[in-house]
């Protein structure tokens, strides 16, 4: 090591002072960072669960909510009001109709046959009407007649009696004359009787119409039966959208009464919401309310409380709970909710979707 050069030595020493101090440098910012960071943490993560808390301290009991809720739609059965075999069905499963428009046909032709025979009883009546004015005519003859007979048989009567007293004329014959005077008046009275039988007959039908009774009838059947033959054409009482429309079959026989075909009607949408009975101590009717959907996601109507159930759904059941034996477990019952939906929905709102339904009750003291 003597013969090192002391030169090389000098240079290796001063590159080695030059190196070392550069490492030491750049650790002194992050220690600065840490050193800011650090108490912004400290405050802030208290800060953050303190407003939680708070959030959560000022909203606790201000909604109640449920998720056994369901859309509600009006549903008619639809049924013929007369019977028959099918013969046209213009519908099908899940369309939308309009009110109004034709659903199903069921074969006029009988009706057809009924309302030319209920026209034909009608000219019938109207001949039986016209005979009955002849014979109330001939009745008023008859009348006439039989006092004349009367006048007649009352003068004979008299000349008799004269007769008798002058001792002209016999007892039988003065017998014979007021035989023909009751005589003729029999024949007044059942001339009378049948002139009265012909009027009433002849005369005016219910409510000072005019029209002779027989007559009457008879188009009051005519309209019977044209108004069946009407009704074989079975339209849609409201619109909205066919449900339950298997049973209609062109050749099917319809029965009167028979529901043959639904329809869900579109013009009005509620949901009904089974609260706990634990949640109606500060619900009110008018409340405001929210309902989301399970079936679109995201999509949120306002609505509020449009009525509260007057019994629990136990109670109209169709066999309810019977409590009056010790062996009971206490249930917490749900009361049914009306919520009326306030807004239109941009997505059919389907007969059966399940809900959830957020109420606010804050302002509980509302009846």
């Amino acid at each position: 090591m003597a013969d090192a050069d002391p030169k090389i030595d000098r240079a290796r020493a001063a590159e080695t002072v030059v190196i070392a101090p550069a490492p030491a440098a750049p650790a002194e910012p992050p220690a600065k960072t840490r050193g800011w960071l650090r108490p912004v943490l400290m405050l802030s993560v208290p800060l953050l669960i303190v407003a939680i808390a708070a959030y959560f301290w000022l909203t606790a009991g201000r909604f109640v909510e449920t998720d056994n809720a369901y859309i509600q739609q009006d549903k008619v059965s639809v049924s013929a009001d007369v019977a028959g075999r099918i013969v046209e069905v213009a519908v099908k499963e899940n369309q939308p109709v309009k009110a109004g428009q034709l659903l199903f046909r069921i074969d006029p032709a009988p009706y057809r046959i009924a309302l030319a025979q209920a026209e034909a009883a009608i000219a019938s009546a109207r001949v039986q009407v016209s005979t009955l004015a002849t014979d109330s005519g001939g009745a008023a003859a008859d009348i006439s007649s039989a006092k004349a007979d009367i006048a007649l048989a009352q003068a004979t009567y008299g000349r008799q009696a004269e007769l008798m007293k002058q001792g002209f004329t016999t007892r039988a014959s003065l017998d014979a004359a007021a035989q023909q005077v009751a005589a003729a008046r029999a024949r007044l009275a059942t001339a009378n009787a049948s002139a009265t039988k012909a009027r009433v007959q002849v005369g005016s039908g219910t409510g000072g119409s005019g029209v002779p009774a027989a007559v009457q009838a008879a188009m009051v059947q005519r309209d019977k039966a044209a108004l069946d033959l009407s009704r074989t054409a079975v339209y849609a009482p409201v619109a909205g959208t066919i449900s339950q429309s298997d049973r209609l079959q062109v050749g099917a026989m319809m029965i009167t009464g028979l529901p043959a075909v639904s329809v869900v009607a579109a013009h009005r949408a509620w949901v009904e919401a089974n609260f706990k009975e634990t949640d109606l101590n500060k619900m009110r009717v008018g409340q405001p309310a929210e309902v989301s959907f399970d079936a679109y996601g995201g999509l949120k109507l306002k609505g509020h409380v449009q009525s509260i159930g007057a019994g629990t759904g136990s109670e109209f059941s169709v066999l309810p709970a019977q409590n009056a034996t010790g062996n009971w477990v206490k249930v917490t019952q749900r009361v049914p909710v009306r919520i009326a939906i306030d807004e239109t929905s941009p997505r059919p709102l389907i007969a059966g979707l399940s809900t959830n339904v957020t109420v606010d009750v804050r302002d509980h003291g509302k009846r």
